[in-house]
Parts: C-alpha cells; sequence; structure tokens
C-alpha cells in the first residue's frame, strides 16, 4: 500500500493513494483517523484493516480518488525522530568524487525539522554558491530495532519513499563535520508517498534517477550500493536504536555536480526543478526559489 501525508481543506491526514477519511464508511469501530503515517506507525496492526477497507470501497464502486480534488503533500513522515544518512555508499558515485570505497558505512545527520514535501519549493540559501541534489532511496523504520542481523533487518521496515538530500558543497567541505552543508531548511524533502515493505521485492534492485529542468542528470540502480539496505540497518542498530519513525537515506549513485570537473559543474539556482524518481516509489518533485 501507499501512504502519504496531505492537507486537504486546511486539515492535515493520512491518503491512502486516496485520503483515509473517505474509507471511513468501511473502516469499523474507528472513531478517530490517524492524522499522519507518523501516527499510522505507532499503530502498524492497522494496515490490514486499511487495505480490507480499500478492498471493500473497491468492491463498492465508490469515486474515492484524489485526482481533482484540492489537496497539498506533506513530507511522508511529518517529524522523523531521526534523519540517518549514508554518505559515499554507491560504488559509481565513490568513482565519479576520486574517494576510496569506504570499509564501513559513512554515517551523518540532518535534523528532522528539514523535512519537505513533494511540491515544496525550497529557498536556495543565500550562505551557499554550490547547492547539490542527491536522489535517494528512503527507508522508513516501522519496528524498534536494536542489534538486529542483516538476515531480519528488513523486517522492521515499514516502507521506502524517495528523497533529496540536497547539499550545499561549500558548506559541507568547510569544516570536518558535514552537517553545515546537510540540514539547511528543506534539505530533506521525502515523498510524496511511502510505499509499504511489502510492495518492493528487493530494494536494492531498483531503477533511480534524477533530473533538473527535464533533463536526467542522474540513472543508476540501487544494486551499485556498498552497503545494502540489510547491511545499513544491521550496522546501525549496532550503535544507536532506530525507533518508528526514523528515517534513513541510504546514499545517491553518481550524475551529482560534485563529481564532474570543475569546469561542468552548473549547480542548482533559484528557478530549478528537482525531480527524483525510483521504481516503484514514485516521482519527488521541488522547485528552487530565490
Amino acid at each position: 500500500m501507499k501512504f502519504a501525508n496531505i492537507e486537504q481543506g486546511g486539515a492535515a491526514g493520512v491518503a491512502v493513494v486516496v485520503p483515509l477519511g473517505a474509507l471511513a464508511p468501511w473502516l469499523e469501530g474507528w472513531s478517530v483517523l490517524p492524522a499522519s503515517t507518523d501516527e499510522l506507525l505507532k499503530s502498524p496492526e492497522r494496515i490490514e484493516q486499511i487495505r480490507t477497507a480499500c478492498e471493500q470501497a473497491a468492491y463498492s464502486g465508490e469515486e474515492i480518488g484524489l485526482e481533482g480534488s484540492d489537496f497539498r503533500f506533506l513530507p511522508a513522515v511529518l517529524n522523523p525522530g531521526k534523519l540517518v544518512c549514508i554518505g559515499l555508499n554507491y560504488r559509481r558515485h565513490a568513482a565519479e568524487t576520486n574517494m576510496a570505497l569506504p570499509k564501513e558505512p559513512v554515517v551523518f545527520g540532518k535534523f528532522s525539522d528539514s523535512a519537505a514535501a513533494h511540491g515544496d519549493v525550497i529557498l536556495h540559501p543565500a550562505e551557499t554558491r554550490q547547492l547539490d541534489y542527491e536522489a535517494e532511496l528512503c527507508i522508513v523504520i516501522g519496528r524498534t530495532a536494536s542489534h538486529v542481523s542483516e538476515e531480519d533487518a528488513l523486517d522492521f521496515v515499514f516502507g521506502y519513499c524517495c528523497a533529496n538530500d540536497l547539499s550545499a558543497r561549500d558548506l559541507q567541505m568547510r569544516s570536518g563535520q558535514w552537517l553545515l552543508g546537510k540540514t539547511g531548511a528543506g534539505f530533506a524533502p521525502l515523498g510524496p508517498f511511502i510505499a509499504t515493505a511489502d510492495e518492493i521485492a528487493d530494494p536494492n534492485r531498483l531503477r533511480i534517477s534524477a533530473s533538473v529542468n527535464g533533463q536526467t542528470v542522474q540513472d543508476s540502480n540501487t544494486s551499485d550500493m556498498i552497503f545494502s539496505c540489510r547491511q545499513i540497518i544491521a550496522y546501525l542498530s549496532r550503535h544507536f536504536t532506530l525507533r518508528p519513525g526514523d528515517v534513513i537515506l541510504t546514499g545517491t549513485p553518481e550524475g551529482v555536480v560534485l563529481g564532474k570537473p570543475e569546469a561542468e559543474r552548473v549547480w542548482l539556482k533559484p528557478g530549478d526543478e528537482v525531480t527524483i524518481s525510483i521504481e516503484g516509489l514514485g516521482e519527488l518533485t521541488n522547485r528552487i526559489g530565490k
């Protein structure tokens, strides 16, 4: 199933490709509907009830789609407990930046309030001249995970979504820590929806791409990851506890601006439109604003 956070008629709610409220007649005993995917993550047992309601609605012939509705997307996870990022995690991306393959995952973070939504305008920070895009597969944790094995790691996943790890490269390289260039306002667009784990047979066999103003700039496959989704979850869970609603950005493939020869680098500027596309996870589009 696919879950999105939306705002409709001035109120926030959850959509299951359709607004969850439209399924209310088939959700017996639900006096209050979840207001966000964050709440749904705390009650994963309700997913099967929603699945049944969708089937009943489809059988009834009711028109409950989002098309034509007056709504806007919100971040796929409104308030991530943690936004954990993995750097340098694609072989060809390491090659284009002339960096050695890491022996262990390169871990850094973004502040949770840098989360943004599909369709949001992301303001270009005045402090940077080198704003870069990074198409990334995002893991949304659904169960508390501590010291889990690689074999069991994907059992702790609620679902997956697209992400754009926007990066101010000149700020990122200013010190030994990447944080300053990674966690600007809106620097973590997530969405447009979360596809539950059962919809993705293998998260490490998905086409992933990015385009700027309609021109493809990244086109790869998650099979090029150095550390798989299983390995990342197991590794992180050995060092800190992962909880429902935590989000992991798993790294970006080749094709970022930083990976090009200096003379060919064209950094993002106000007016540019960036679209991240991942097989089975839709398209995440944002425009860069002034």
